[in-house]
């Protein structure tokens, strides 16, 4: 039966954290569970609906918890379950969610499943993973490649076949098209529900089927680097995925999920869509009311942040979403921050203020990675101390996702940035950066003008706002530097326009409207609204209120 369901997730604002650098309680040198714990009260006051957790399952760590081991536990670097279960207790008391990652399209090559299964061809759980037989030559079944370099079939001499991984060679994709292994994704699902959690973010969701004939892909010739998918250096992105991902199975299989999750009050989904076609899939997988609650795509993790093509995007979406839902993501743990992306070696501070203003007044949910609301540069991570395993197989070309994933920055005047919790520590995982010394949440907080204290305000005054909490959304013609829409809901319109650019800029208002009331309480600035046209600094931002 249907549980009910409040829609919280719809004006949601979700906070991401990445467990193994968040905060350190134990001086391991590693983040974990009673780290968040400890800080919990940092996403209520900026005024988050939801934390979601990167994975903290056990795990061998090659993927640092993408290659889970054991569904159903916690990683001892990161704690117990016991941990876990006064975390979220310690969330809800302060009126956060909890949102815990799933990772389905693939396990750890540790995982009991996965060694039951490579073990011999007519086991119980013989099909519980992607195998194939190899060509006559002995090379793998087809041309389908690994994210992270080479081909995406691993040959294994137990059972003289290939396996095939989407991701590194440790992490077997499951054969989510068996109806055994799918109910017993499901039961993991159940799992974390009956504890309290309320939600999934879906790691990878649109690689957890395949193309149960194995055809080879087609080429596509080299790329242009617009895409944010992978690496331009990649040979994975000369290839036009049409067998290895977005199968249509993968639909019915969000179904059932959808199914199980609808039976606990409040809850929610939020799947992570890797793809070119980005918007096209956020679409697809959340219409219709059986299938995800949300999606989010890389479309907004590129490097352009011109007006024409963050318009393209979010007309791309707002014509094919029908009753779909997105999740909006300016940043993640898997590429370069926010700050570097937009702002260069020196980002502008109303730029930083621009961002989040514009991803707040969208119409759906938002997604906000851990450290956006410092305005953390990339760090700059030495080849001798990098651990990601795709940064480390890339390099030079492409220095992978360490740089997004370094300690936050807690106290400035600490060695460590405040990370961990006791004196003596080891060190870090990862080096903490320098460059975010003087971004410190503890400078952050004493500084009344601090981008800390716009976020704080921004997300309460949009709370007041039932425009941009509940409203359709109308863009406005395309503008060479200003991207403009109107947000409106009971009778109210709200125009909402940004200057996506270093030069000033003018816009007309919208059908010929002469006054507009700037609403100075967003904590916007920049921009003006006078005689039936706005006016912009830089990187102006306007929420104007038309009569």
């Amino acid at each position: 039966m249907k549980a009910a369901n409040s829609n919280w997730w719809r004006g949601g604002v979700i906070y991401q954290i990445y467990p193994r650098s968040f905060q350190d309680s134990n001086g391991d040198g590693i983040g974990d569970l009673p780290g968040i714990t400890r800080r919990l009260e940092h996403i209520a006051k900026l005024g988050a609906d939801a934390v979601w957790l990167s994975p903290f399952f056990k795990s061998p760590m090659k993927d640092f918890g993408y290659d889970i081991s054991d569904y159903r536990d916690v990683d001892p670097m990161f704690g117990t379950l016991d941990d876990f279960k006064q975390l979220v207790e310690r969330a809800h008391a302060l009126g956060l969610k909890v949102m815990v990652d799933q990772v389905y399209s693939h396990s750890s090559d540790q995982h009991p499943w996965f060694v039951e299964s490579r073990a011999s061809r007519d086991n119980p759980k013989a099909d519980w993973y992607v195998w194939a037989e190899p060509k006559e030559d002995g090379t793998p079944p087809n041309n389908w490649l690994s994210i992270f370099g080479g081909s995406a079939w691993q040959w294994d001499t137990r059972r003289r076949q290939y396996y095939l991984h989407n991701f590194l060679a440790s992490q077997p994709d499951l054969n989510i098209q068996n109806p055994v292994v799918r109910d017993a994704v499901l039961d993991t699902v159940r799992f974390w529900l009956d504890l309290g959690v309320d939600g999934l973010r879906l790691d990878a969701i649109n690689f957890c089927c395949h193309d149960p004939q194995l055809r080879s892909n087609p080429g596509s010739g080299e790329p242009d680097g617009t895409v944010a998918t992978v690496s331009r250096s990649n040979p994975y992105a000369w290839q036009q995925h049409l067998y290895d991902r977005n199968r249509p199975e993968a639909l019915d299989f969000l179904r059932a999920v959808r199914a199980l999750v609808d039976r606990y009050p409040g809850a929610t989904t939020v799947g992570e869509i890797g793809d070119e076609s980005g918007m096209e899939m956020v679409a697809q997988y959340t219409q219709g009311g059986d299938k995800l609650h949300m999606g989010y795509c890389f479309d907004f993790l590129t490097d352009r942040r011109d007006a024409a093509y963050l318009r393209a995007v979010v007309d791309k979406f707002e014509r094919l979403a029908g009753d779909g839902w997105a999740c909006w993501a300016l940043s993640n743990h898997d590429c370069r921050r926010l700050a570097t992306r937009w702002g260069g070696a020196e980002p502008s501070p109303a730029l930083l203020r621009l961002a989040p203003a514009l991803q707040l007044s969208l119409r759906g949910a938002a997604c906000l990675y851990q450290g956006d609301e410092l305005g953390l540069p990339e760090a700059e991570v030495a080849f001798g101390d990098l651990q990601d395993p795709y940064g480390i197989a890339m390099w030079p070309d492409f220095k992978g996702r360490d740089g997004c994933r370094t300690p936050f920055p807690w106290d400035s005047r600490a060695a460590d940035l405040g990370f961990a919790g006791v004196p003596g520590a080891r060190k870090p995982w990862l080096p903490v950066a320098e460059s975010h010394r003087a971004l410190a949440a503890d400078r952050q907080e004493a500084d009344p003008a601090s981008l800390l204290q716009h976020y704080r305000h921004l997300l309460r005054w949009r709370r007041t706002q039932p425009a941009l909490m509940h409203g359709d959304l109308r863009l406005l013609p395309q503008h060479e530097q200003v991207l403009a829409y109107v947000r409106s809901h009971a009778g109210e319109r709200l125009l909402c326009a940004f200057n996506c650019s270093e030069r000033a800029a003018e816009l007309e208002l919208p059908g010929g409207q002469r006054i507009a009331t700037v609403l100075a309480d967003s904590g916007a600035g920049g921009a003006t609204a006078q005689g039936g046209r706005a006016r912009f600094e830089p990187w102006g931002v306007l929420f104007a209120r038309l009569d």
